[in-house]
């Protein structure tokens, strides 16, 4: 997220300002950078697996297989961060079906050893890691050779591969935000769990929070795929200056990710029951998560419009509004209502719940608001100016 996320929206700049040596220059550069995060991540999760895998909840029975297996994924990490981060680069040209194809064959690649059951009894828990890790290693390959070839826009080149501070910083600072936004997910629920469940019925408060954000997913997911694929058009038409159409795709956008919400928000509503029983049988876990999830998800359907012009903004450019923003739903009005509706509640849990759909109508309004406020001005500003 930090390089391809933030690489992406300038490549697409500076392609469509016709400057196709600084958008190589971009991705070399990220190339790098992203190989270099590859080593120190590889090198401290490997040495730190057991402490990390106690933190995620690994007892004292579960810890070896876990081990075993996340070693070996943690080897391959490089292939990971070459897949996760460089397929941007190849969307953000155009490419979506040769990004689409990535995807698939990362994940299809994984029953690679299917037809030898021998191989799997005796590999085990070891085989599927490597099995893992070989399908993202094809999946880098797939990638590097598309990205030297001769069927891409623009290529990896030696020349551009060290890195420069003009062109790497820039970067960064716009992927910081897709980086905060991806990476406050999950420590907002271990701080939603730990002051209130204690003494009540914990294992299934715990469990229905869990179903509640798989189900979740199924709307947040779908509407980021949307936005990056707005991104390109968007980024590309801003560097051209063609401010119409990246209107025309901003409306598109904005459209398609709030109708889908509005409509899962609608589904939540009548049928959470049935929801929950896709990702669990447990008869009184799917009667708690039904009451449960009518309230966290009672603001569901403002997400559309607080993710798609988040991501408009990364698109065209504005890392330190995005930045901002990122931070506004988990970090600025969460984790704080979190523990203070509870107090304020004569049902502490009814408050942990209520305060995910605070945050997503406040965070959503602030949002809209924002963007709308600045959208022309930054139109008018130009590319230039980013």
């Amino acid at each position: 997220m930090l390089v391809g996320a933030g690489g992406a929206p300038r490549t697409a700049i500076a392609l469509g300002q016709g400057d196709r040596q600084r958008a190589e220059k971009i991705i070399s550069n990220s190339f790098t950078v992203l190989m270099f995060f590859a080593v120190v991540l590889t090198i401290g999760f490997y040495a730190g697996a057991p402490v990390l895998l106690r933190l995620f909840g690994a007892s004292d029975a579960t810890l070896p297989y876990a081990l075993s297996y996340s070693r070996i994924y943690i080897a391959g990490s490089v292939f990971v961060l070459v897949v996760l981060g460089m397929n941007p680069f190849i969307t953000t040209q155009g490419f979506a079906k040769t990004s689409m194809l990535t995807t698939v064959i990362g994940a299809g690649d994984q029953h690679y050893p299917r037809p030898h059951p021998d191989l799997r009894v005796r590999a085990g828990r070891a085989g599927r890691g490597h099995c893992t890790v070989l399908s993202q290693a094809v999946g880098a390959a797939w990638i590097i050779r598309f990205l030297t070839g001769k069927k891409t826009i623009l290529r990896l080149r030696r020349d551009y591969l060290r890195p420069k501070k003009q062109i790497i910083l820039p970067v960064l600072a716009l992927g910081i935000s897709s980086f905060v936004m991806l990476s406050t997910e999950q420590p907002a629920f271990p701080s939603a769990s730990a002051p209130v469940w204690r003494g009540t019925a914990a294992d299934v408060a715990v469990g229905a929070m869990t179903v509640i954000t798989s189900a979740s997913q199924l709307c947040t997911l779908p509407i980021q795929g949307i936005c990056q694929g707005g991104q390109p058009v968007m980024s590309f038409n801003f560097g051209a200056g063609k401010k119409a159409r990246v209107k025309e795709a901003f409306r598109f956008q904005l459209t398609l990710c709030g109708a889908y919400t509005c409509l899962f928000w609608l589904l939540m509503m009548l049928f959470p029951g049935a929801v929950a029983g896709i990702f669990t049988s447990d008869t009184a876990l799917i009667q708690y998560t039904t009451w449960a999830m009518r309230i966290y998800m009672a603001g569901i359907f403002a997400m559309g419009f607080q993710i798609a012009c988040q991501q408009s903004f990364m698109a065209l450019g504005q890392a330190k509004v995005s930045l901002l923003l990122a931070c506004l739903r988990k970090i600025i009005l969460l984790i704080p209502l979190i523990f203070i509706l509870p107090h304020l509640l004569p049902n502490p849990v009814f408050g942990v719940f209520l305060a995910e759909p605070v945050s997503d109508i406040l965070a959503a309004t602030i949002t809209t608001i924002t963007f709308f406020a600045r959208f022309n001005g930054i139109l008018e500003r130009g590319a230039a100016k980013v």
